[in-house]
């Protein structure tokens, strides 16, 4: 099922301008000026004029006679059509398949894509945060056709919404018929005959409606509705190294899309080489020719030009393209780029090359996902789950490193459990202990290791202490138990015994 996230920048111009040097404040109402015929009139206003009724199409003389404190700029159609291109690079991080949607919006692509964010709804929430961040005002909208998340992304009651597959008619029935992305005057001609929702529509026969509309106002409706398949044209930056392979007769099986990738490969890759540059993301883009494209992206630990490495991660993800009736053109675009400089393998003859595991990570990465490959390195921190945090396989750890008088089980269990332990107080092992409703009788012991909260952190953690044992049960598994309390003072604990790791 497809799914087309749409994003729109009610006020771009005048957000561009107050990110800009000498913005005025905030509650200074803001608008650019344009030429319409002979007159000024109000291109674009921000939030403070908009709320003041300063909307554009407004005649510029009557709009600072209404407020006389107005701010006025000149109108940059340029500029915000470049910064609109920006945003829809910067959106490929989401998404293979971006697009600008002049002159205010952009679309992506999300099939297949949206479990990658945490789902659909955090996908949005996650957008929506980073541009917010950025000083855009921004609205958006999920749905299964463009014309639907286009529609909701402007007209719809909230400023982010996700519209469950087959929802699309029931949410666009109440809309305007302006909604609809159709010429303003067949809008008025519509609204003249009665006609105030989407949903009027759909409801008469389509003949008359053509004979006086033409065929532009059926058109966009059955690509709202999804009865008419609507492409994307994905955007991309100039400066990305790309390269476009066409086909004679379509292509339908996975290995002659691996042939076609190896010889993309070979003219991106020295490409690659020629800038200095490696590359970090990749996408394959599948031009089907029923006018549908599917991508592929794959990301490095590293930068990379090795065709041989980035081929075998390409052709791994091939199961996922549904070819259809065929694939008429593959386009490989390297989204990500950075640079990488020679490095020599061995200074000496005979000597050992330093070993790279960052061909595993990748593979590792493109099989598992990227989020469920890390490593963990230290942290200055005595308590054990703080001790550590998660980093990219390949980060460069600071000067730390684990305490080698201070063995620490492969595996925590977070959160600890509870669990029902036998020991003599103050400072005895235990001599058993019941986990999951199993005994186990402890056979060997090696503690205490006592350690003590962090008072600095928080004021419960004052006067803390836990007592850790290494133990060992009758059938040698090993297990690492610690005891709140020091089995003295009553306020260093409680005396509950707790699993905190298994060797």
């Amino acid at each position: 099922m497809r799914r087309v996230v749409s994003v729109w920048f009610p006020t771009l111009p005048t957000d561009r301008l107050r990110r800009g040097p000498g913005a005025p404040p905030p509650e200074m109402p803001l608008v650019t000026r344009a030429l319409d015929g002979g007159r000024q009139v109000v291109a674009s206003a921000d939030q403070a004029a908009l709320s003041l009724g300063l909307a554009p199409g407004l005649s510029l003389a009557e709009a600072r006679a209404r407020v006389p404190e107005l701010r006025v700029h000149e109108a940059d159609p340029e500029g915000d059509a470049a910064a609109l291109r920006h945003l829809a690079t910067w959106a490929s991080r989401y998404a293979p398949l971006v697009a600008p949607d002049p002159p205010d919006g952009l679309l992506l692509d999300m099939t297949g894509g949206t479990h990658l964010h945490g789902g659909e709804a955090a996908l949005l929430d996650d957008l929506l945060e980073r541009l917010g961040r950025s000083g855009l005002t921004v609205r958006a909208a999920m749905a299964s056709t463009i014309g639907v998340a286009h529609a909701l992304a402007r007209f719809g009651p909230a400023d982010r919404e996700v519209v469950a597959p087959g929802d699309e008619v029931s949410r666009l029935a109440d809309l305007s018929p302006s909604a609809l992305r159709i010429a303003p005057d067949i809008v008025r001609g519509l609204l003249v005959l009665g006609f105030e929702t989407v949903g009027q529509l759909m409801r008469v026969p389509r003949a008359p409606l053509a004979r006086r509309f033409g065929p532009e106002l059926l058109a966009r409706l059955d690509a709202a509705l999804g009865r008419r398949f609507e492409p994307l044209e994905p955007w991309f930056a100039p400066e990305a190294i790309q390269h476009r392979l066409a086909f004679v007769e379509p292509l339908l099986t996975a290995t002659a899309l691996g042939i076609a990738l190896d010889r993309l490969l070979s003219i991106v890759c020295p490409a690659l080489e020629a800038a200095g540059m490696g590359a970090r993301t990749v996408d394959a883009l599948f031009e089907r020719v029923d006018a549908t494209v599917q991508a592929v992206r794959i990301g490095t630990a590293r930068p990379s030009r090795d065709p041989g490495h980035l081929g075998r991660m390409l052709r791994d993800r091939l199961e996922r393209v549904e070819p259809g009736f065929g694939i008429e053109a593959v386009r490989l675009v390297v989204r990500v780029a950075e640079p990488l400089a020679w490095s020599q393998a061995a200074a000496v003859p005979g000597e050992a090359p330093v070993l790279d595991v960052s061909a595993l990570v990748d593979r590792l990465g493109n099989w598992l996902g990227s989020d469920r490959v890390f490593r963990a390195v230290p942290v200055e921190s005595r308590v054990p789950e703080r001790s550590f945090r998660r980093a990219p396989p390949l980060w460069s750890a600071p000067n730390l490193s684990w305490p080698e008088a201070l063995p620490r089980p492969v595996r925590l269990i977070t959160p600890p459990q509870p669990v029902e332990a036998i020991a003599a107080l103050p400072d005895r092992p235990p001599a058993a202990f019941t986990w999951r409703r199993v005994r186990r009788r402890i056979r060997h012991a090696d503690g205490p290791e006592r350690v003590t909260g962090e008072w600095w952190r928080r004021e419960a953690e004052m006067r803390a202490v836990r007592d850790y044992w290494a133990v060992e049960d009758e059938e040698g598994r090993r297990y690492w138990l610690f005891r709140r309390g020091d089995g003295e003072d009553p306020a260093t604990g409680d005396l509950g015994w707790f699993l905190h790791g298994l060797f």
